[in-house]
Order: C-alpha cells, then sequence, then structure tokens
C-alpha cells in the first residue's frame, strides 16, 4: 500500500514539472512576439528602451509624410503633446494617410526614430484604435469626432 502512495506522488511530481516546463517554454517563444502599446509621449520621456517590441499608436502629422527612392517612407505619428518619427519600408495599408489614427508595430532605434515592421490603419470611418484614442484623451488631444476626422 505504501507503494502505490509513493508511485502516485512521484508520477504526481513527475506531471507537475512537465507542465511546469511546458508553461516555461511557451512563455520564453511567446515573449519574441509580444509588444507592448507605448505612445509618442512614452516613447519622448524616456520611458521605452531601444531595440524592445512595440505598438506606437497615435496620428500621422500633417505634412510629414516622406516617400524616398528606396522605398522607405518617413512619417511622424503624434499624440499632439510629442511627436515620433517612423521609418518603415513596404506597402502602407490603403488607409493610410496624414491625420489618420495609426498604429505601428516595430522598435526604437538607438537614434530615438521607430523602425516599423507593420503599419495598421483604422479599418472603417468610425473606428480608431482604441489605443490611439486612449493616448489622445491622456493627452488631453481627443475630439470627440476625432475618429471620422470631421473639426
Amino acid at each position: 500500500m505504501r507503494t502505490v502512495k509513493r508511485q502516485r506522488l512521484m508520477l504526481l511530481a513527475l506531471v507537475v514539472v512537465l507542465v511546469g516546463g511546458a508553461v516555461g517554454l511557451v512563455l520564453a517563444a511567446m515573449q519574441d512576439s509580444i509588444a507592448f502599446f507605448v505612445s509618442p509621449t512614452r516613447i519622448a520621456t524616456g520611458e521605452v528602451d531601444a531595440g524592445r517590441r512595440l505598438r506606437l499608436g497615435g496620428l500621422v502629422r500633417d505634412g510629414s509624410v516622406r516617400h524616398e527612392t528606396d522605398g522607405l517612407v518617413i512619417f511622424t505619428v503624434t499624440d499632439e503633446a510629442h511627436n515620433v518619427d517612423v521609418r518603415f519600408r513596404g506597402s502602407l495599408p490603403d488607409l493610410f494617410r496624414e491625420g489618420q489614427g495609426i498604429v505601428a508595430q516595430g522598435e526604437l532605434d538607438a537614434n530615438g526614430d521607430f523602425v516599423a515592421s507593420e503599419v495598421l490603419a483604422k479599418h472603417d470611418e468610425n473606428y480608431m484604435p482604441k489605443e490611439v484614442a486612449e493616448s489622445l484623451k491622456d493627452a488631453g488631444m481627443w475630439r470627440h469626432n476625432q475618429a471620422t476626422g470631421e473639426p
């Protein structure tokens, strides 16, 4: 009888160790794909370290979009309190334009520029990404009809 209890305890301990190891491996694998949302203000105030995967949200600043000859697109994202320059190589969404609410995923480089690997724009005229809206509200720059672009 004692041996049966001992075997069950050993089996339970083995299961706990295996499940713990599996959870640890999954979390380690997910760490590379996790991207935290930040606003231009958080970047400007030094709350963000270079090289960390992030999602930057805000509005594309009017007059800031430049298309380079090598396919690089440079634009500025603002929360109206601070600005961050974004560099992106690739196809921008069809709805991308100045004054548009966007979320860009990428990393902050050593120069303080945001190097985006992906740019997302709102998908209809009544939608602004939640994080962007909250960031604009926090900065005191939210207008009720900001999402539609109306004054």
